[in-house]
């Protein structure tokens, strides 16, 4: 399939979850067990970041243990990540900026991936290479709702779609997925690091099914 259509099967699948868990974990076991609370209580999505040393042997494990998780590779920031996203088996990958020449890569091997933007310049190139969803960061810190309205709202006709990361929570992530064109949104709180190094799984779980359970229900692909 080409890009646009993969990406549009991934959207799809977001869609359905609304919620995706922003994970930096440190070792294969952790990722396992992770995703077998995810698949379990019906959270069926999940950005591994490469920001840990462990990040692409747990897509790979994970990928093939749990084949109906929709499994992405975050924090790609060159070509060679891609690659190694691509190689464990990721099915989509977002990066926190927009790097054209990943884009252009992506595009290549016609895999899913969504930049990061923060204002309309960055929007604007990011279409010109033909991508039509973003990742909004840092969501919060770059003026939350107010501010992803605005960059909507001169490209509205166009359909672009978007994931804010950054600052989401479980008290505000409604707030963004009222928003016609937000598809889902991207949450560390899912899933926190010194939670999970601290073993605690039933906190971890008990947070995925408040996940799982508060999302509102207004986007639909196409949007």
């Amino acid at each position: 399939m080409s890009f646009e259509e993969n990406c549009s099967a991934i959207i799809k699948a977001l869609a359905e979850v609304r919620v995706v868990p922003v994970l930096a974990l440190e070792t294969v076991e952790d990722g396992l067990k992770m995703a077998e609370i995810l698949d379990r209580c019906g959270l069926r999505a999940a950005e591994i970041t490469f920001r840990t040393k462990a990040a692409e042997d747990v897509i790979r494990a994970v990928s093939s243990a749990y084949p109906n998780l929709c499994v992405g590779a975050g924090t790609v920031l060159n070509k060679a990540d891609l690659h190694r996203a691509i190689d464990a088996g990721a099915t989509f990958a977002v990066a926190p900026g927009f790097n054209p020449e990943v884009v252009q890569e992506a595009l290549a091997h016609d895999f899913p991936f969504f930049p990061g933007v923060v204002s309309p310049s960055d929007a604007e190139q990011a279409m010109a290479l033909g991508c039509r969803m973003l990742k909004f960061f840092p969501a919060e810190a770059a003026g939350g709702v107010a501010m992803l309205k605005s960059l909507i709202g001169p490209y509205q006709h166009l359909g672009l779609q978007f994931m804010p990361t950054g600052g989401i929570t479980i008290a505000n992530m409604n707030t963004y997925l009222s928003i016609p064109q937000v598809v889902a949104v991207g949450g560390t709180w899912v899933g926190k690091p010194e939670v999970i190094a601290s073993g605690n799984w039933d906190v971890i779980e008990q947070t995925v099914k408040e996940a799982v359970a508060h999302p509102v229900d207004h986007f639909m692909p196409g949007n």
